[in-house]
């Protein structure tokens, strides 16, 4: 059997892996895009209190970063196929509950049932690593991105998926969404049962390698975690008030499904360049124009409230999250070996989730008792702290370079 520490590195493994990685995580994030397009106004459909109305998809998020870890430990001990075979299976579950939910008019049973599917998204957030697993190091930044690109035919098939299902088994609304999501989910399973990763070898299981304090003590690794918690917890933030904004601003729910759409697109289609990018600038000029972008959706966003206006935003969010998840991610591989791969990306997503988690708890919040501006005003201090931290470590390699 082959290991990951026998295995001498063959791109051409590697580029059929991250061909199957990025057709899940097409299907993954199609998924997405109608959760999340979807589950905030439904959260006002069955919620008590129009303040609770992004709890379901604060749920999923809960989900995700309770199961970062489990989810990490299952594939170390098992193997990426069966893991990633497994989170599509919850998937399944989770978007079937949610059906019941609906029908039933339980807002608690729809919250149970979001919290499942955040176990699927605990899963495919490992496609980006598992990418990197049989990469070469010249490989590894474009395998990475082509991953992230996969999100890109998302983008339209989820917008699309929102539009022509989410009525289709009236009276009830928003349930042939999560009807697709199922079919979606169960397309992933035999996806993902094609994947050729090998296991850690006995031996790379028995070496835990250095305490975690010891890996995130280091410059890249603090970089890497700040800038991913940053960058996906500002993308969480604004996408999840988003929809819901623009119901409120009198907007019809096919103009946010518009809007959505655009930004998933914006999320993934840099990908196709971004690996290039890290290789030819260097992973921290990527990171910084990210925080750059970022910067620029909360200054859009908070000059008006024309569908123009939102979709800018959200383009421009996008393309911010993108720059700044995928640079993390590529200097996070930089800071372990095989042996300490899964504990240290369990960490990572944990802490990454977590505060995913939180800025989607904070949005609806904010949104409801402040309104949409409070939302915006509310990324600017998080993008300075990052660019702080950027700054820090560029200027800490220029001491080490002298």
């Amino acid at each position: 059997m082959m290991t990951q520490s026998t295995l001498q590195t063959d791109d051409s493994l590697a580029r059929r892996n991250t061909f199957l990685l990025s057709g899940g995580q097409a299907l993954y994030g199609s998924n997405m895009a109608v959760l999340i397009t979807l589950s905030g106004l439904a959260g006002v459909h069955l919620s008590p209190d129009p303040a609770y109305a992004t709890l379901p998809i604060s749920a999923m998020v809960v989900g995700t970063a309770l199961s970062t870890v489990p989810a990490s430990l299952f594939m170390q001990r098992t193997s990426r196929r069966r893991g990633f075979m497994l989170g599509t299976a919850t998937g399944v579950f989770g978007a079937g509950l949610a059906m019941v939910a609906l029908f039933g008019h339980s807002f608690a049973l729809f919250c149970s049932a979001l919290f499942i599917c955040g176990i699927y998204q605990a899963f495919a957030g490992y496609y980006r690593f598992a990418a990197a697993d049989t990469a070469s190091d010249e490989f590894r930044p474009r395998a990475i991105s082509w991953v992230m690109a996969g999100g890109v035919a998302a983008a339209f098939v989820g917008g699309q998926l929102v539009a022509l299902s989410s009525d289709w088994l009236g009276p009830v609304p928003f349930v042939g969404g999560y009807a697709t999501c199922v079919v979606l989910s169960l397309i992933a399973f035999v996806v993902m049962s094609f994947l050729t990763i090998p296991k850690l070898s006995e031996d790379d299981q028995a070496d835990s390698g250095r305490p975690l304090g010891e890996i995130f003590s280091q410059h890249k690794a603090i970089v890497a975690v700040g800038c991913g918690m940053v960058g996906y917890g500002i993308m969480t933030l604004v996408m999840t008030a988003t929809p819901i904004a623009m119901i409120g601003c009198g907007l019809s729910v096919k103009d946010a499904a518009f809007v959505i759409q655009w930004h998933i697109f914006s999320m993934f289609a840099p990908s196709f360049f971004t690996g290039n990018l890290i290789a030819r600038f260097g992973v921290m000029p990527v990171i910084a124009a990210g925080l750059a972008l970022l910067t620029g959706c909360g200054l859009v966003a908070l000059s008006g409230l024309e569908v123009e206006r939102f979709l800018a935003a959200l383009i421009l969010l996008g393309l911010g999250w993108n720059f700044t998840f995928v640079g993390a991610t590529t200097l996070l591989t930089e800071c372990y070996d095989a042996s300490e791969r899964s504990k240290v990306q369990a960490a990572n997503d944990l802490m990454v989730f977590a505060v995913v988690a939180i800025a989607s708890f904070a949005s609806g919040g904010l949104l409801n008792g402040l309104g949409w501006d409070a939302v915006n005003f509310a990324l600017f201090p998080f993008v300075f702290l990052a660019a702080l931290l950027t700054l820090w470590f560029v200027l800490q390699g220029r001491k080490l370079a002298v």
